[in-house]
């Protein structure tokens, strides 16, 4: 089955392949640019399946030797080098499986991301801050950009809440794995009997929606303008610039006063709104095509406890896929691969699971 499906997939390259190299394509800029899209998608399938043909027939050479009357010697080695291309075959055949998975057309987008202070009063705040951070320091790796949205500041370096947007390749596709509950685990700088205290924060990973994807009727809001404030209840601006935005079909409330304008604050909430409509959308439409269970590494429930931050030993566990690390300073800093690349391969693998 799968041998046929891929020279389908390989016949049709072909096909795109000269179909751009027609004129008449060439100057129709859409036409040649949906053309294009669909045979780069295809194109690593295609060199992978090339790849794949190749090692058959070097295995079918290697039993052609083991079944003649050969060299004893000439019999050893090509029953080793089989056996490697045994493997090597079915290392390419899970990779063309996954590369033949539908993929979501999210995965490219910028991501919003809200992250909110949760169990553990102040504690629970500076923690959410140094979320934020661990945010803006791997986005900085990735060469994205962040901007911040919406923020509630709580004390020095906390946050009751921030919202904010990452802008870059496959933004998306890589953050959606921080969704969930974040824990730590620390002696509080307010503790003085030195007892270990655990907080919370919670991380929601919402795919930027453009103003295509969601119509907002303006009939639908309900927009409250009001004088922005800092902590402790002091007043950050003079003016009615904060904006304040409840989507009544669905009760959703947002609020953006990080701007001294109106008119900004209310660009930005907007722009978070449309991110958690679409997101919404999103989700109901899923449940409508597939029954299955969704991913929890992917999409898993926003209120379970993914990952735990524990200073005193040094360490950081993901528990949706048992992995400890013991750098917890690295991390902080940024340094999510390992845990992101691990995650990856299980959401890879459930999806392949689901496919057989």
């Amino acid at each position: 089955m799968l041998p046929a499906k891929l020279e389908k997939i390989a016949a049709r390259s072909k096909q795109l392949q000269e179909l751009l190299a027609d004129p008449a394509v060439f100057g129709n800029p859409g036409r040649y640019k949906e053309l294009a899209k669909e045979e780069s998608e295809l194109a690593g399938i295609v060199e992978l399946y090339l790849h794949y043909k190749k090692i058959q027939e070097q295995i079918r050479g290697n039993e052609e030797l083991l079944h003649g009357d050969n060299d004893p010697e000439l019999v050893e080695m090509a029953s080793i080098e089989l056996k490697e291309l045994q493997a090597k075959s079915t290392e390419l055949e899970e990779e063309i499986k996954y590369q033949m998975l539908p993929r979501d057309p999210r995965d490219s987008r910028n991501a919003v991301i809200e992250i909110r202070a949760g169990t553990g009063g102040e504690e629970a705040g500076l923690f959410a801050g140094e979320l934020f951070r661990m945010y803006q320091r791997l986005a900085e790796r990735n060469q994205w950009k962040v901007e911040v949205l919406s923020s509630n500041p709580q004390g020095i370096g906390g946050v009751r809440e921030i919202i904010f947007l990452v802008t870059g390749k496959q933004a998306y596709g890589t953050l959606k794995y921080e969704g969930g509950v974040h824990r730590v685990q620390r002696v509080p700088v307010t503790e003085a009997s030195g007892r270990i205290h655990t907080s919370a924060a919670s991380v929601a990973v919402l795919p930027e929606a453009e103003e295509l994807d969601i119509q907002i009727d303006p009939h639908d809001l309900r927009i409250d303008v009001f004088r922005s404030s800092g902590p402790g209840g002091q007043s950050v601006n003079t003016t009615d610039s904060a904006v304040r935005i409840t989507h009544i079909p669905t009760g959703m409330v947002v609020t953006c006063q990080d701007e001294k304008s109106q008119h900004k604050n209310k660009a930005k909430a907007l722009k978070v709104l449309r991110a958690r409509l679409y997101e919404k959308a999103s989700d109901e439409e899923q449940e409508k095509l597939s029954a299955e269970r969704r991913s929890m590494v992917s999409t898993g429930d926003r209120s379970a406890k993914i990952r735990t931050y524990n200073y005193p030993q040094n360490r950081v566990t993901d528990h949706r896929i048992g992995l400890t690390l013991y750098r917890l300073e690295e991390i902080l800093l940024g340094d999510l691969d390992e845990f992101i690349s691990h995650l990856q391969l299980v959401d890879r693998s459930e999806q392949l699971k689901a496919m057989t």
